[in-house]
């Protein structure tokens, strides 16, 4: 039997995806197209092939008892020098996000690991690159806002060219998915805006 790595995330749905990993691009950090952008549940984690089926059920069930909530990212911040990473702020949803990790890798199910730096949760826009261009990233972002209503999350695995693809996305509250059209009066409407450069 092999292994492979997998990761458990939230999107950041589009358009805020796609621009967030561009300018992550263009702040020169290699990994950017390789890497959807995204809010980690589960760090790359080394698992048997073998043992992707009752992950997938455990991660079933943890989306059974989530609810739909809102996600707002505000600003930038920094884990430096900690970690060489600068990273945009979940501003709303962080405890809904700090929840869900703690399910996803809880004790009792397949994928159980500690973690290496407490939980926080974050959208890395640059890592690991120069640090002329970890303070660019800090700074132009710094006005940047985005907003949606999140409705659950996804596995992915990481292939041998170092891409992360999805596996299968799984919907809070089982398998109904709430359209853009039926939500909550009060969930917020998508937007993303930068500053002026």
């Amino acid at each position: 039997m092999g292994t492979v790595t997998i990761g458990v995330s939230i999107a950041v749905p589009e358009p805020h995806g796609s621009l967030l990993q561009a300018r992550r691009a263009g702040f020169g950090d290699a990994a950017a197209h390789s890497i959807p952008t995204h809010v980690t549940l589960l760090p790359p984690t080394e698992v048997g092939d073998g043992d992707l089926p009752a992950i997938e059920a455990h991660l079933t069930e943890v989306a059974a008892a989530g609810r739909p909530f809102t996600m707002r990212l505000s600003g930038t911040d920094t884990f430096r020098p900690l970690s060489p990473v600068v990273y945009v702020r979940v501003v709303e949803g962080a405890e809904a996000c700090t929840w869900l990790q703690k399910q996803v890798r809880d004790a009792s199910g397949p994928v159980a690991r500690e973690l290496q730096f407490p939980y926080h949760p974050h959208v890395t826009v640059a890592h690991g690159i120069e640090d002329a261009a970890m303070d660019r990233a800090f700074a132009e972002l710094a006005d940047y806002t985005a907003e949606w209503y999140c409705t659950g999350f996804a596995l992915h695995e990481q292939g041998a060219d170092g891409v992360w693809r999805r596996l299968r996305e799984f919907t809070f509250g089982g398998r109904t998915v709430v359209p853009p059209q039926a939500a909550p009066a009060d969930a917020p409407a998508d937007r993303g805006t930068l500053p002026a450069r």
